[in-house]
């Protein structure tokens, strides 16, 4: 797939930008805070409907502006596409797909595919469980588009049954709370068996690549483990058995809930678990190490959602080569080659080899502004 152009209207400190991308390899230069992530994150949007920097709406609106509008042309094997994103300040989206309002947003989500591989990436090591099942999340809805409605269903009810756990844990007779919590017991492992299994299938396809990332690029020195550690028992991959071991482990933790106020079993307390030479990589070794495992994770994103969605993704780096040693932005950059097309930011060209700045479109970006190398 191959972006070919993309327009900025109000968005973030874009006023009213167009770009249009002539080469596989689009670098972006200019110092920081110019505008070189947002238009990262535009295209991350078209992609995912989310953005990493998890900001609300109307944060990603222009200051002044009620709405901003995000414009693509994309040209896939089955033809070229155009797609619209208009994100409001009161927070209501709409997305258009060649002109043609869409009212289900799943139905925009698949139509382009990119891998976003940012400096806050590391956080996927460093940071709590949350991050992890974002960034998971995020894959599983480029890989089976209909997993955003699935996500949704469930945190919508996990926000009622806390609502409720909240409104009613002191003032309902405990016969009378047991039998309303029932029903959105039923709804909460009902919902959450879909996010697991998919969680669960995702992981199984993904460890593997990583895996032989992580060996290629550690030089076979170091074996990376990638795990989905549930927070529902998950002892094989049937519905209805994950359902009831869900509904057997609400029943264990009803005191507790009671007590807290709030849901304490479901996907949203799932753990991913990355093991290097089987000690937990956050306690394990250098930075450096640390990044060999996300350049792993991210290439096997990339590599898995190809051979979903039969094209290769978009990539987008996010001033991330000056995070990596030479050795490897050299493994970054060989994989990369001329097969995925790929927007790079940077605050300056002494990164790149000769070879990769002739056969790359450069652009400089200043205070929002899109400058050509001429």
């Amino acid at each position: 797939m191959y972006l070919k152009t993309l327009n900025l209207r109000q968005f973030r400190n874009y006023q009213d930008q167009k770009v249009e991308f002539t080469a596989a390899k689009t670098i972006l230069v200019g110092n920081n805070a110019q505008g070189k992530s947002n238009l990262l994150e535009a295209v991350e949007l078209l992609a995912t409907l989310r953005s990493h920097r998890m900001t609300r709406d109307r944060d990603l609106v222009q200051e002044g502006s009620a709405i901003a509008q995000i414009n693509a042309t994309l040209e896939r094997q089955t033809g070229v596409s155009d797609l619209t994103l208009t994100l409001r300040r009161n927070g209501r989206r709409s997305v258009a797909l060649n002109g043609e309002s869409i009212r289900r947003q799943m139905d925009f989500l698949g139509v382009l595919n990119a891998v976003q591989f940012s400096s806050l990436d590391l956080e996927l090591v460093r940071g709590g469980p949350e991050g992890r099942r974002n960034w998971l999340d995020t894959l599983l809805i480029q890989l089976e588009p209909v997993y955003a409605h699935i996500l949704q269903q469930y945190n919508h009810v996990l926000r009622q049954r806390n609502a409720f756990l909240k409104r009613h844990v002191e003032t309902l007779h405990p016969t009378s709370l047991h039998s309303e919590l029932a029903v959105w017991d039923a709804q909460l492992a009902t919902t959450g068996t879909r996010v697991i299994r998919r969680r669960d299938r995702a992981i199984q396809r993904l460890a593997p690549i990583a895996t032989a990332w992580h060996t290629s690029i550690s030089g076979s020195t170091e074996i990376l483990q990638i795990k989905y550690l549930p927070n529902i028992p998950l002892e094989d991959n049937h519905p209805e058995e994950v359902q009831q071991a869900f509904l057997a482990k609400i029943q264990q933790r009803a005191i507790a809930e009671m007590h807290q106020g709030t849901t304490l079993v479901g996907p949203h307390r799932d753990e991913i678990e990355l093991t290097i030479n089987q000690t937990p990589a956050r306690q394990y070794g250098s930075q450096g190490q640390q990044r060999t495992l996300v350049l792993a994770l991210k290439l096997a994103e990339l590599q898995l959602i190809e051979e979903v969605v039969k094209e290769p993704p978009l990539l987008l780096l996010d001033d991330v080569l000056a995070e990596l040693d030479l050795s490897r932005q050299n493994q970054l950059l060989d994989a990369i080659q001329d097969r995925f097309q790929t927007l790079i930011t940077t605050t300056h060209l002494g990164s790149f080899d000769s070879q990769w700045l002739k056969s790359s479109q450069i652009l400089f970006v200043k205070a929002g502004e899109i400058i050509p190398n001429y």
